[in-house]
C-alpha cells in the first residue's frame, strides 16, 4: 500500500521533480540548478516545500502522484489529508478495494470521489469505509460495481447525506428496498444515475426519491425496464425542477409519463425515450403545449421566452407510433431542438415516417438555393 514505508529516496526526489517542473514556470518562482527560487529562498529538496505551496502543487498534479506525496513525511500527509477535496481512483485496475480502505481515513475532507471501474473491484467493506471517514462528499461515483449490495447503501446513507451527485449505474445488485431507504436520507440529492439497476430501480423506489428528493435535476433510468407510469409521475410531481431525464429502454411507459412531466417539470430541458413504444402523439402534443402555458414569473407570464427556454434534446428513436404532425408540433414549440445537419438534438433514427420533420432553420437551408441563383458565367 501507499505509504512512507514504501518510499525510497530516489523516488522522493522523483516526485519533487515531477512537482517543481509543474510548479516552476508560475509568477515569482524561478527553476534553477540548486532549486526553485521563491520569497528570497530556494527549495533544494522536497522536505523544503512550505505546506501552503504544497497544496497548490498538489491542485496541478494526477491523482496518482497525490497518493505518493502523501506518503513522504507527516507534514506532507497532514496538509494533503487536509486540503484535498477531489480525488479519483478510476485508473487503479486492481486493489482497488484495498487502496480505498487505506486512504478513505486519511482524506475525510473529500466532496468528491470517482471510482468508476471497468472491472468490479470494489467490495461492500470499501464503501462503508468511505461512510465512516468521508461525510462531506458530495459527489460520489460507484458505477460498474457489481460485487455491492445493499450494505454499500445502507452505509452511505447513514454516512454521507451530503450528497449531491450519485451514480451507480450498471450496479445491479441493489435493491429498491436499499435504494428508496436512501432516499429517506439524501434529499440533498440533484444528480442520480441509475441505468441499468433493473432491481433497485422500480416504481416503489422512484415514490420515495420522489417523496424526499425534491431538489433532484437529472436522472437516468435507462434500461430500467420495469419502471412503470406510476414511478415517473411520482418523479414529476415530487421533483418540479428536473431537467434531464432518460427514460431510453422503460419499455413500460406511456403518455401519462410525459403528460405529467410536461404538466409539472417547467425546467425540462432534455427528455430521452427511445424505444419507449407506447408513447404515442398524445404525449407530443402534450410537450408542445407546454411552451405555450402561461406560466407564471417575477415578471408575470411565461410569454416572450428565448430559444433556450424548454426542451433541447428530445430522443424518440424507435417510437414508432408517432406521425409527424405531433412531432412537427414540439419542434416547432421549442427553436433549440434541431433536426438539422451538425446539430441534432431531435433524434429520430428507427422511424422512417418522421422524415419529414425538420426545423426551421433545416428548412431554411433547403430553400436558400434557389433563393439564390448561380450568376452567368
Amino acid at each position: 500500500m501507499v505509504g512512507k514505508e514504501n518510499l525510497r529516496t530516489e523516488d522522493l526526489n522523483l516526485c519533487f521533480e515531477k512537482l517543481m517542473m509543474l510548479v516552476g514556470g508560475g509568477d515569482g518562482m524561478d527553476v534553477g540548478a540548486k532549486g526553485v527560487k521563491i520569497d528570497g529562498g530556494v527549495i533544494a529538496g522536497w522536505k523544503d516545500i512550505p505546506m501552503e505551496l504544497l497544496l497548490q502543487i498538489v491542485s496541478l498534479v494526477d491523482d496518482r502522484t497525490v497518493i505518493v506525496a502523501s506518503g513522504v513525511c507527516r507534514g506532507w500527509r497532514d496538509a494533503i489529508c487536509f486540503g484535498l477535496i477531489h480525488l479519483s481512483l478510476s485508473w487503479c485496475k486492481k486493489n482497488m478495494n484495498n487502496l480505498v480502505l487505506s486512504l478513505a481515513p486519511k482524506f475525510a475532507r473529500l466532496q468528491t470521489l470517482i471510482l468508476r471501474q471497468d472491472k468490479p473491484q470494489l467490495a461492500d467493506d470499501a464503501v462503508e469505509t468511505i461512510a465512516s471517514n468521508c461525510h462531506d462528499l458530495q459527489v460520489l461515483d460507484l458505477s460498474k460495481s457489481f460485487k455491492l449490495s445493499d450494505l454499500s447503501l445502507y452505509a452511505l446513507a447513514h454516512g454521507c447525506r451530503d450528497l449531491k451527485k450519485l451514480n451507480i449505474s450498471g450496479c445491479i445488485a441493489f435493491s429498491d428496498t436499499a435504494l428508496a431507504y436512501l432516499a429517506r436520507y439524501c434529499g440533498k440529492l440533484k444528480v442520480l444515475n441509475l441505468c441499468g439497476c433493473v432491481k433497485a430501480a422500480s416504481d416503489t423506489a422512484l415514490q420515495a426519491i420522489g417523496q424526499f428528493c425534491n431538489h433532484l435535476q437529472s436522472v437516468n433510468l435507462g434500461w430500467c425496464e420495469n419502471v412503470s407510469d406510476v414511478g415517473v409521475m411520482s418523479l414529476a410531481y415530487g421533483c418540479p425542477d428536473l431537467r434531464t431525464l432518460d427514460l431510453c429502454g422503460c419499455v413500460l411507459i406511456t403518455d401519462d409519463s410525459v403528460i405529467a412531466l410536461a404538466n409539472m417539470c417547467p425546467h425540462l430541458r432534455s427528455l430521452g425515450l427511445y424505444y419507449c413504444q407506447n408513447i404515442t402523439d398524445r404525449a407530443m402534443y402534450s410537450l408542445a403545449h407546454s411552451c405555450i402555458k402561461n406560466k407564471p414569473t417575477k415578471w408575470g407570464t411565461g410569454k416572450g421566452k428565448n430559444d433556450d427556454d424548454g426542451l433541447r434534446t428530445l430522443n424518440i428513436s424507435q417510437c414508432t407510433a408517432l406521425t409527424p404532425p405531433a412531432v412537427q408540433a414540439v419542434c416547432d414549440s421549442f427553436p433549440a431542438l434541431h433536426t438539422c445537419s451538425g446539430r441534432h438534438s431531435l433524434i429520430m433514427s428507427g422511424c422512417l415516417n418522421l422524415m419529414s420533420v425538420h426545423c426551421a432553420c433545416a428548412v431554411q437551408a433547403h430553400r436558400t438555393p434557389t433563393a439564390f441563383p448561380h450568376s452567368a458565367h
